[in-house]
């Protein structure tokens, strides 16, 4: 409905449109300002009543207004029409509760930042898991459906435009985007040549860096797909389907491995060459961009990057703490030897612990992924496995993505579903596995997802529900009503888009044991028991350090620091937790509790967005960290 980036509609049409946005803008704007008197409460249903009284009359579908369609109206009408936005006399403290109810799915940025995933180019994986997708149009394991893909093969998957058509699209939506946490997929991060890794995080970073500057922006757009037109990269889902479509038949119906399809599409005499010719950096290109996001309006204050266990050693974390990585997610699927030995996933345990014991000590966040329903397990050795996880002293993760084995066409579990060796759980076997997995998770750890975005038609089966975590935390809700014990899980304490009253708030410390050291999880907590904030500090024992690492015995390290609530803009306050002293005071604590136990430095792995915070707090540059002295 908007002129910039869609089709118009004749400019008289048009013009229509746009008037009747204004009224339901304004007619808004009047309820809130009258809300005071006893008016009518205007909240989401009320626009929904309002929009729905717009567009009657109205034939076309297609004319119909939407609530996605209000946000990009008044913020462009605000930007270049400044005297039709002056005339709407709509005063600060009516904009700021306009804009929230006009904001677009405020989940997004519930977290506290602004979240953007981008996807590297299709690449071959060291390892072939039974159960991991094949698509050819994807880099290993994800499927071309998924909405992430979709967005990055639209863009040829150059970072730089997929990070600003997301950066946009949030922006539309009503979002602040002051502070981005980059989340990089596209299968294992490792096996990339250096040059593009170190290449396509320059490119997120110029594209952060250069989003406010409209002419510039556009012209390295416009720049960007020329080279990729030229090369004869489509881009189009039609195209891009035929493209591989007779390898892809290959892969699917007789068992042809992604790695040896991969040449005949993206290798030599392929324009997928050409341009791997012009996808490479320098560190010194690393650096540049980064010292410019360091006061930049859209700071990068958090960088995940997934990879394999078996795929990483001390120089791959210090390569990824240079590039500016702050979390890295690991696919583990399964602690039972057996298991990941029947579905073809070749790593040991030992390695798995090894691989999250050196991300601890780097100071990453360290993020798990987790599958149940794989070939060989059962719903009691699926919690089983779960618990391992969970008090495994290696491994004790962070974060897990926890997901339910699903079968998608061209994998290896196909034959085994066609003979019955496996087969997908029942609802009420998922459900029991996945609730008893909730309420075991302990209060330090977030499970972020429990579906993976595999859309249901390429599902051929097991769970097609996209609201299947809404029905394991009711479930385990219940259980947990039963027996006394609410659930610790931190997405499931989050505060949200709820808000948390200060004055309220406790801060709880819980220390577990690791092989390494001693982990202290410092929250922030209302009496209810939902959390507002948390860090993570690490207390590594003397003896689990070595030359290879980049810190010395006596330093303590800060991993995480994070207050939830709406995303407040760099240097305001919200309606949220943010900006009001809660992350100050996490920091203080930890340097208290550090200088307690005998350390006599402690490092924070600061994000690149994130050191002028830690620089206030009196942090300094010290290699890979920053650091302050106790």
């Amino acid at each position: 409905m908007q002129a910039t980036g869609q089709d118009r509609h004749a400019p008289l049409q048009y013009e229509v449109m746009e008037s009747r946005l204004e009224q339901i803008i304004l007619r808004v704007a009047a309820e809130l300002r009258a809300e005071g008197d006893g008016a009518q409460h205007v909240g989401d249903k009320r626009l929904a009543a309002l929009i729905r009284q717009a567009n009657r009359g109205i034939a076309r579908n297609e004319d119909h207004l939407a609530k996605k369609h209000l946000m990009p109206f008044y913020l462009r009408v605000k930007a270049e029409e400044p005297d039709r936005w002056e005339s709407w006399g709509i005063a600060p403290e009516t904009e700021q509760r306009l804009l929230r109810l006009l904001q677009v799915k405020p989940r997004r940025t519930a977290s506290g930042v602004a979240t953007i995933s981008v996807i590297t180019k299709p690449w071959p994986c060291a390892s072939d898991c039974l159960y991991c997708p094949n698509d050819l149009r994807m880099p290993k394991s994800y499927v071309a459906d998924e909405p992430a893909c979709q967005r990055a093969e639209r863009n040829w998957f150059d970072p730089y435009l997929q990070t600003a058509a997301r950066l946009r699209a949030l922006r539309e939506m009503g979002h602040v985007t002051d502070k981005v946490e980059l989340i990089i997929l596209g299968g294992s991060w490792t096996d990339y040549p250096a040059d593009y890794r170190r290449w396509f995080i320059v490119e997120l970073f110029r594209a952060l860096n250069e989003a406010d500057n409209a002419q510039l922006a556009d012209a390295s757009t416009t720049a960007r797909r020329a080279l990729y037109e030229a090369a004869g990269i489509p881009r189009d889902d039609d195209a891009c389907a035929q493209r591989v479509a007779r390898i892809q038949q290959r892969v699917n119906r007789e068992g042809f491995s992604y790695n040896r399809a991969f040449p005949e599409l993206y290798g030599d005499g392929t324009p997928w060459q050409d341009i791997a010719a012009w996808q490479t950096a320098c560190w010194d290109d690393v650096e540049r961009q980064h010292a410019a996001n360091e006061e930049g309006a859209h700071r990068v204050v958090g960088l995940v990057v997934e990879t394999r266990p078996d795929a990483v050693d001390a120089q791959a974390f210090a390569d990824m703490r240079r590039l500016g990585a702050t979390k890295v997610q690991m696919g583990i699927q399964s602690l039972d030897a057996n298991i990941l030995e029947a579905n073809r996933r070749v790593v040991s345990i030992n390695a798995i612990r090894r691989a999250f014991e050196l991300a601890r000590l780097f100071g990453f966040k360290t993020h798990a992924h987790f599958m149940v329903n794989l070939l060989g397990a059962c719903p009691a050795s699926d919690k089983a496995d779960y618990l391992r996880l969970m008090h495994d002293p290696a491994l004790v993760p962070d974060e897990i993505k926890l997901y339910p084995c699903a079968l998608v066409d061209g994998t290896g579990l196909v034959a085994h579903f066609k003979n019955e060796s496996w087969r997908p759980y029942t609802e009420d076997e998922l459900m029991d596995v996945l609730s008893s997995d909730l309420m075991a998770t302990p209060a330090y750890c977030r499970v972020s997802r429990m579906i993976r975005d595999i859309p249901a038609n390429d599902i051929l089966v097991g769970n097609k529900k996209i609201n299947l975590r809404q029905m394991v935390e009711e479930e385990a809700e219940r259980h947990a009503a039963e027996a006394g014990a609410p659930i610790a899980e931190i997405r499931h304490r989050e505060i949200s888009v709820d808000g948390a009253d200060v004055d309220e708030l406790r801060l709880d410390e819980i220390a577990y044991a690791t092989t390494v050291g001693e982990e202290v999880f410092l929250q922030w907590v209302t009496p209810a028991g939902r959390i507002a904030g948390f860090l993570r500090l690490s207390l590594p024992h003397d003896d689990a350090l070595d030359s290879e690492l980049p810190i010395e015995p006596g330093e303590a390290m800060i991993r995480e620091v994070h207050v939830y609530g709406q995303v407040a803009g760099l240097h305001r306050t919200s309606g949220g937790a943010q900006h009001r002293g809660l992350g100050r005071s996490l920091v203080e604590r930890a340097c208290e509790i550090a200088r307690e136990r005998g350390y006599h430095a402690i490092n924070v792995i600061s994000a690149v967005g994130t050191r002028g915070y830690y620089r206030n707090l009196g942090f300094e540059n010290n290699g890979l960290y920053q650091q302050r002295r106790l």
